[in-house]
């Protein structure tokens, strides 16, 4: 990722490994010679963009899902913290300043660091591409391990996680437009009653990578089957602060290389139409 003054939690969890100087000649984008296809090739730290076996995202595939009975609840209790919005330049976010909240995976302790958002989405369900894609950030104390709760979006009602930014997003695009392109606004309280809502009676696991250079591998993804809704206003504004090299920031998808997508299914829970299969 580029030295820009504000990384995204991703760029932290990771900056042991990469120098500055790797970062500032790693400038990536979506488009023209620095897109995807030549991530691996922009620094020697982005090298597994390249030839990593274990990339994200991927597609959520019938054949390459199976039900894990080992798998337990994402079970969380968020509460509410200082916020900041951030422009990460290739995708704005919302980071916490204090103590969010932890979830338990495998016997670990990962800590809500941050979220942003992708459009459109970057995984897909079998084949299927949705307009964007929520990532909950999560690491552990020591910032080496990963784990991304991930959450995809549909047009249709506005999704209240974005509505109380609205405002602040409309301040950023303004602050973009007068040529202040690393603009951070304090939220204040971050209400996290909305996220503490989403539904995670049904995710899918995998082991991925981050779907940004260095696209660091170890990462433990899990997709939850709730589809969200987001409106057109929200996702246009989600874009707007972005540059053009940007406005479309998702990876292309991964193979899986053998990999395999184990799902979770909360006992006696209905299938909802709204969920991803």
């Amino acid at each position: 990722m580029a030295l820009w003054i504000h990384f995204s939690i991703f760029s932290i969890a990771v900056l042991v490994q990469c120098s500055s100087a790797d970062y500032y000649v790693g400038n990536f984008s979506y488009t023209g010679p620095n897109g995807p296809e030549k991530w691996g090739s922009l620094s020697p730290s982005f090298a597994a963009c390249s030839n990593g076996k274990a990339q994200s995202p991927v597609d959520l595939t019938k054949t390459d899902i199976f039900l894990n009975n080992q798998l337990r609840p994402l079970d969380r209790q968020y509460q509410p913290t200082n916020a900041t919005l951030v422009n990460n330049k290739f995708n704005i976010g919302v980071h916490f300043e204090g103590k969010v909240g932890d979830i338990n995976i495998d016997g670990k302790i990962y800590s809500l660091r941050q979220l942003h958002w992708h459009s459109p989405a970057e995984h897909r369900a079998n084949g299927h591409m949705h307009e964007a894609e929520l990532h909950l950030v999560h690491l552990t104390q020591d910032n080496s391990n990963i784990a991304v709760v991930a959450v995809l979006y549909k047009l249709g009602d506005p999704d209240p996680i974005i509505s109380q930014i609205e405002d602040k997003l409309v301040e950023m695009d303004k602050e973009v437009g007068a040529g202040r392109n690393d603009t951070q606004i304090a939220i204040g309280t971050y209400d996290v009653e909305e996220i503490n809502r989403i539904s995670t009676h049904r995710y899918y696991r995998y082991v991925g990578s981050l779907t940004t250079p260095p696209c660091k591998e170890g990462v433990t993804w899990n997709i939850l089957g709730k589809v969200r809704t987001l409106s057109k206003k929200q996702l246009e504004l989600l874009k707007a602060p972005l540059g053009p090299d940007f406005k479309h920031n998702a990876r292309p998808l991964q193979q899986l290389n053998g990999r395999k997508i184990s799902m979770y299914h909360k006992p006696n829970h209905r299938h909802s139409t709204n969920q991803i299969s």
